[in-house]
């Protein structure tokens, strides 16, 4: 069986573990994973009171996060020697048997209060002891999210990278008929469980992007019959007006610290880069060029923006000082360049690479120049980070449609992300989620 088959039947295998009422919003399809991932087993959790189920199989979520990564390749339960709950009940001769350097074992205990108390316990295999151990009180409706933080601890230990399995995404879905178009703003958690509707509208939605406490969005919507810039409340559902210039109101990118976004705006003739001060609405333009400049996005120390321009002739990416100077074009390889996104370390960019017709996600070193095609589709767009800079969000388009889909860093990992509910863009990968 080929690497590819393998991923495909382990998604499989893990999604008929699911709860037959928990579908999720985006079907997670993994077309390509790490050749010779670390086989690791994510045993089912025992509950301590027969008869009482917690509603989410804590242990599958576990392993279908791992197996996202493409890192790891979970075992299939049903060829386990057996199911432990206590690390007193492993016998570790038989795990070595599976030739598997890890399990994870654990317990779930309804306690007072309607609440559940979850604990899991990594263990080394072939030492014989405990790596780490976690436990937690949580309600029914937190079971999804514990478990994908015990994900996190779990990656970040046998990796040493921090995991963003406890994170969300935002992306717009457009259904409907020609001349019944319906535009939504949604927000999911990174595995597409638990989607919800930021905005529902008639009119486009475009560019959405989280605030650094992911408490907000921020986007452009059509609804007044021309583009406005929004940022909204993602907790209570306000929303505030931004800009309404004439013209574009275009792409905003918020700032590290928050309390700014960079935009595009055309009210002074030409697209043009600029910097809004959220609280006092006062705006700098950065950018002073006759050609088009649009697409910014902030350095994660805040000091500079990159962005697309056509000033050479063709849509490139240039970099330029966030207080504004002298922009230094990036890109040279390739016909059009766009949609520049710094990586979370701020050493990479990842952008849309144009050459021969076909449009794919790329990434470039800023220290050496050195340029990495990633994507071998022919119309791939919005690239986003997630915040561990070990993959990259994006959308493609196909004969079927548009939809989202993920690679690493390195390219050796790919995932398709369908949405059941329509064509699927533009999406944005949240910051690291708060405890």
């Amino acid at each position: 069986m080929s690497a590819k088959s393998l991923t495909r039947v382990l998604f499989l295998a893990l999604l008929s573990t699911m709860p037959l009422t928990a579908w999720p919003a985006l079907t997670i399809q993994i077309n390509r994973g790490i050749k010779g991932a670390t086989p690791i087993a994510i045993v089912p959790f025992q509950v301590q009171k027969p008869g009482t189920q917690p509603g989410e199989d804590v242990a599958a979520i576990i392993a279908s996060d791992l197996a996202r990564s493409g890192r790891f390749a979970p075992i299939d339960p049903r060829n386990m020697p057996s199911r432990p709950g206590d690390i007193s009940e492993v016998d570790f001769a038989d795990w070595r048997l599976m030739r598997t350097a890890n399990i994870v074992i654990g317990k779930i205990k309804q306690i007072p209060g309607g609440k559940f108390s979850i604990e899991f316990r990594l263990l080394d295999v072939n030492r014989g002891n405990q790596v780490t151990g976690f436990q937690v009180n949580a309600g029914v409706d937190e079971l999804r999210r514990t478990a994908h933080q015990f994900s996190d601890i779990i990656y970040e230990r046998l990796t040493g990278e921090r995991g963003a399995f406890d994170t969300r995404i935002a992306y717009i879905t457009e259904s409907g008929t020609r001349n019944n178009r319906r535009y939504q703003l949604l927000v999911a958690d990174s595995d597409g469980f638990g989607s919800r509707t930021v905005l529902s509208s008639r009119s486009p939605i475009m560019s959405p992007d989280w605030s650094p406490d992911g408490r907000k969005l921020s986007y452009v919507s059509f609804e007044a019959k021309k583009p406005q810039i929004f940022v909204q409340d993602l907790a209570s559902g306000k929303r505030r007006k931004l800009t309404s210039f004439p013209g574009l109101n275009s792409a905003p990118a918020y700032s590290p610290d928050g309390r700014k976004l960079a935009i595009t705006l055309s009210k002074d003739g030409n697209p043009e880069i600029y910097v809004l001060d959220i609280a006092s609405s006062r705006l700098r333009r950065i950018t002073v060029n006759g050609a088009i400049d649009t697409e910014p996005d902030w350095s994660p120390d805040g000091q500079s923006l990159v962005f697309t321009s056509n000033r050479g002739g063709k849509p490139q990416i240039y970099r330029i000082p966030a207080a504004g100077g002298r922009a230094e074009r990036l890109t040279f390889e390739g016909s059009y360049n766009s949609r520049p996104r710094y990586s979370p370390d701020g050493q990479q960019v990842a952008f849309v690479y144009g050459n021969d017709g076909l449009f794919r996600i790329a990434i470039m070193d800023l220290n050496n120049g050195a340029l990495k095609v990633l994507t071998d589709s022919y119309l791939d767009e919005s690239p986003s980070f997630a915040p561990n800079g070990s993959m990259i969000l994006y959308a493609t388009s196909n004969a079927q449609g548009s939809s989202l889909a993920a690679v690493s860093v390195d390219g050796d990992v790919q995932q398709t992300l369908v949405e059941r509910r329509g064509a699927a863009r533009e999406p944005a990968w949240s910051p690291f989620r708060k405890p």
